[in-house]
């Protein structure tokens, strides 16, 4: 491994990532789950992003339609919408207790944030970052664990910035801004998809 592209890597992807739709999401799903279990399901999703990007990136995007990756991802979008939107429909029907919101199961929490992560990442500009990077380093391994440790740094801190938005904002005004997004973003991707 090679130090220098790692930390060449780690600056680029981290500045790409930090204005980002998957640290907005990580933040917003951690407002309303456990921290460590969004850092988790997102973590294990940016790590597969990167594994897609530095070692099958180019051909999966000469090979597949790119039309085909963006109906996918829509769709996955949309699917999370819906969730989230069921969960503030649950929300507002439970007691509401002031000092200690109800807390999703943590693999939920995990894999509800893997999802979300994985279906954001999808020709996100950090992952084709990363796979130009990769092609233009030689070095897949270096540039994967540069651009793992920077992804996992803003989630690190999107999800501790998370906890404290519990305690400000309300849990059913969160579902509905999530759903919000993700409807946003599936139009989006099916707007691509489209044109």
């Amino acid at each position: 491994m090679n130090p220098a592209v790692i930390g060449a890597v780690f600056a680029v992807v981290f500045i790409g990532e930090l204005p980002d739709k998957t640290m907005i999401a990580s933040l917003v799903l951690a407002s309303r789950g456990r921290p460590g279990a969004v850092w988790l399901g997102a973590a294990a999703a940016f790590a597969l992003h990167v594994v897609i990007a530095t070692t099958l990136g180019t051909v999966v995007f000469h090979l597949l339609a790119p039309r085909a990756v963006d109906i996918v991802v829509a769709v996955m979008f949309l699917a999370g919408a819906v969730l989230a939107i069921m969960e503030a429909i649950r929300e507002r029907g439970r007691p509401s207790d002031p000092v200690t919101p109800p807390v999703p199961r943590p693999h939920r929490t995990a894999i509800t944030a893997f999802a979300v992560i994985f279906a954001a990442e999808w020709e996100d500009l950090t992952q084709i970052l990363t796979a130009n990077l990769a092609v233009h380093y030689h070095a897949p391994l270096s540039v994967g664990v540069g651009a793992v440790l920077a992804l996992w740094t803003v989630c690190a801190m999107a999800v501790t910035g998370g906890r404290w938005l519990a305690g400000v904002l309300n849990a059913v005004a969160l579902r509905i801004a999530t759903a919000t997004l993700l409807t946003g973003l599936a139009a989006y991707a099916a707007w691509i998809a489209a044109a």
